[in-house]
């Protein structure tokens, strides 16, 4: 029996570290096309942060963060580039990749306040956005 090569979790993570946010985004893609699932479903379903009820009993402490989702560009993508990496604080290129990835998250895991503001950026620029 062949011994198969196994990384570890920290060399992998570190690996993902070394790489541009557009490739990381590509591989997140073919992860999701070969196993079928999809990276924003996994963080819908991640277990409730430490203190927080397991029965979902603190909508109102969950409800404090959100996830800023572009679902639609729209006709000029130069504004909405622009507010991403304003938000981002993302190079050009990356902040490109992430719109051109659309529809797909921008920021996650926000205080409710920021978000509404980045939206109003967003769609100010022209895209269509959602707070999950």
């Amino acid at each position: 029996m062949a011994a198969a090569t196994k990384i570890s979790t920290e060399d992998w993570i570190g690996e993902l570290k070394g790489i541009s946010v557009l490739e990381l985004s590509e591989r997140i893609k073919a992860l999701e096309e070969e196993f079928g699932v999809s990276a924003t479903a996994v963080a819908a379903a991640a277990p409730p942060a430490a203190g927080a009820p397991a029965d979902g009993g603190g909508g109102e402490e969950e409800a404090s963060t959100v996830d800023v989702v572009i679902t639609e560009v729209g006709g000029q993508k130069v504004p909405v580039i622009k507010v991403v990496r304003a938000a981002t604080g993302l190079g050009l290129k990356e902040a490109k990749a992430l719109v051109d990835a659309a529809p797909g998250p921008i920021k996650e895991g926000i205080e409710r306040e920021e978000a509404e503001k980045l939206k109003a950026d967003l769609e100010e620029a022209g895209a269509t956005v959602e707070l999950k």
